[in-house]
């Protein structure tokens, strides 16, 4: 079973990809993001549950 500082550091770093990636689509309505925005916000809930300020991040 992986720790929370585990799970901490591959959300962060997954979040961050996602981010980039979300930035660099010029189309915002397209399935692609909106798969991925509803991953983002997957993500942000489970960053938030584990006490991560994500002032920072997003």
């Amino acid at each position: 079973m992986p720790s929370a500082a585990d799970i901490i550091k591959d959300y962060v770093a997954e979040f961050s990809r996602l981010q980039n990636w979300m930035i660099a689509i010029k189309d915002k309505d397209t399935a692609t993001y909106n798969s991925m925005h509803d991953r983002y916000i997957e993500i942000k809930v489970t960053l938030t549950s584990l006490d991560v300020n994500l002032t920072e991040l997003d």
